[in-house]
C-alpha cells in the first residue's frame, strides 16, 4: 500500500497544475495516469487558446487566475511555454450577434475581465485583410492569449516534480475500494494507493472512473478536429472567433502562434459523440471554406497536419466541481467541455488553496473568494443554465 495525502487521477490539463499547487502547500501527492507520460490525453489535442472571455462569471474568474499563471511562467519559474497575449476577438456581422456581445459586456466587466466593443477600423489593425463587408465590430479582450499545450504540460510537470509530486504512469485505474460513502483505496497497475482525499481529473474518461466508484457523471465526450499550417511571418495578433453557424458547423476560431503557424478548429454540426481520434476527410474542406470566407489572405497557407480530440461535455457547458454523496472524499474536477487547458491552472490554484485550508468540500468555512464559484459549478446543480460562449 502506497500512502499519500492526495491521489490525483489524471496527469493532464487539470491534474498537472493541481498536483503542483497542492505539493507547493506541503501536501504529499500521487498522480496516476494510464498513459506513458504526462499530457497524453486530451491535453495534447488542445489548440492552445487561453481566454477569460466567457459569459459565465465563474469561468471568467477561473481563467483570470489561469492567465496570471500563464503570463508569468517565464518570469517566475524560468519556463518557456510560448505564451503570447494576443487577445481574443469575437467578430460580429449581424445585428443579433452584436446585441448579444454588447449585452455580455456588463457581466464580463463586473467579473473583472478587461474587454470592450471595438469597431471595424480597429479590427483591421488587429487582423489586416479580414473581410470588412458587413463587419459591425466585435469584442476584444487584450489580456487573453495563447500558449503551447505541449510546452505548458511539460512546464507544470517540471514544477510538480520540483515540489515533490510522485507520478505513476502506465497506471490504469483498475478498481476503487469503498467503505460506506468513502473511498478507501485505488488499485492501479497492481498497486494500491491510499489517501484521505482522491481527485478525479481524468478528462474524457472521468465518467468511467466515476462508475468504478458506483455513481454516474453527466460527462459525455464529443469529437472535434483541429489543424495547423506552416509558419509564416506574423500578420495577425488575436484569436479570431466567429460564432455564426451554418448547416454543417457552428463556431470556428484560429490564431497565429508565437512561432508563426496558424492553428485552427471548428465545431461540427451536429455534434459527433464518442471517442474516435481518427481525423476525417470532411474536416479540412469544411473549416478552410469558412476561414477563407472570413479571412481571404489565409488562402495560400499550406496545412501541415490535422488531428482530432475530445471535448468532455456537460449538459450546461460548465465544469463539474464537488463531491458526490456516495463518495464524500472523492472530489470531481471534470467536464471541462474542451477548455481544460485554459481552466485547469486556475482551478488548480483555487482548489489547492481550499484543500490546504482543510475543508472537506474544497471550500473553507467562511470563504468568500471562491465559495460562489464552487457553488455555481457544484456537482449537485440542476444543469439548467447554458454558458453562451462555451
Amino acid at each position: 500500500m502506497r500512502n499519500f495525502d492526495v491521489v490525483v487521477l489524471g496527469a493532464g490539463s487539470v491534474g498537472l497544475p493541481l498536483a503542483w499547487q497542492l505539493a507547493e502547500r506541503g501536501v504529499s501527492v500521487a498522480v496516476l495516469d494510464e498513459e506513458a507520460s504526462w499530457g497524453r490525453g486530451q491535453n495534447r489535442a488542445a489548440i492552445g487558446g487561453v481566454r477569460a472571455t466567457h459569459s459565465d462569471p465563474a469561468k471568467i474568474r477561473i481563467c483570470l487566475e489561469s492567465i496570471s499563471l500563464f503570463s508569468t511562467m517565464r518570469e517566475k519559474y524560468g519556463l518557456d511555454i510560448e505564451w503570447r497575449p494576443g487577445g481574443y476577438l469575437y467578430v460580429s456581422y449581424d445585428e443579433k450577434t452584436e446585441a448579444q456581445f454588447r449585452s455580455l459586456l456588463t457581466v464580463q466587466k463586473a467579473a473583472g475581465l478587461r474587454i470592450d466593443w471595438v469597431g471595424p477600423e480597429f479590427i483591421q489593425t488587429l487582423a489586416p485583410g479580414i473581410c470588412v463587408e458587413g463587419l459591425r465590430g466585435g469584442t476584444f479582450s487584450p489580456g487573453d492569449g495563447y500558449a503551447s499545450p505541449l510546452m505548458t504540460a511539460s512546464a507544470f510537470h517540471e514544477l510538480a516534480q520540483r515540489a515533490g509530486v510522485s507520478f505513476f504512469f502506465n497506471s490504469r485505474v483498475e478498481s476503487l475500494k469503498k467503505r460506506g460513502d468513502r473511498i478507501q483505496s485505488v488499485r492501479a497497475y497492481g498497486e494500491d494507493f491510499c489517501a484521505p482525499l482522491y481527485i478525479n481529473a481524468a478528462g474524457a474518461k472521468a465518467a468511467d472512473i466515476a462508475k468504478l466508484a458506483g455513481f454516474e457523471l453527466p460527462v459525455f465526450p464529443d469529437c472535434h478536429e483541429a489543424g495547423v499550417t506552416e509558419p509564416v511571418e506574423r500578420f495577425m495578433e488575436p484569436m479570431i472567433v466567429d460564432v455564426r453557424a451554418d448547416a454543417e458547423s457552428g463556431n470556428y476560431y484560429f490564431y497565429q502562434a508565437e512561432t508563426g503557424q496558424v492553428v485552427f478548429c471548428i465545431t461540427p454540426r451536429p455534434q459527433v459523440w464518442g471517442r474516435d481520434r481518427d481525423s476525417t476527410s470532411a474536416f479540412l474542406p469544411l473549416v478552410v471554406r469558412r476561414m477563407l470566407e472570413l479571412y481571404p489572405r489565409l488562402r495560400n497557407l499550406r496545412v501541415r497536419r490535422t488531428w482530432r480530440g475530445m471535448y468532455p461535455m456537460t449538459p450546461d457547458g460548465l465544469p463539474i466541481l464537488g463531491y458526490p454523496e456516495s463518495a464524500k472524499n472523492f472530489l470531481q474536477i471534470v467536464g471541462m467541455c474542451g477548455q481544460g487547458f485554459m481552466l485547469g491552472p486556475g482551478l488548480g490554484t483555487m482548489v489547492a488553496s481550499a484543500v490546504f485550508e482543510g475543508s472537506s468540500y474544497a471550500r473553507p468555512e467562511g470563504d468568500t473568494e471562491y465559495g460562489p464559484i464552487f457553488d455555481e459549478l457544484s456537482i449537485a446543480r440542476d444543469f439548467d443554465h447554458m454558458e453562451l460562449l462555451k
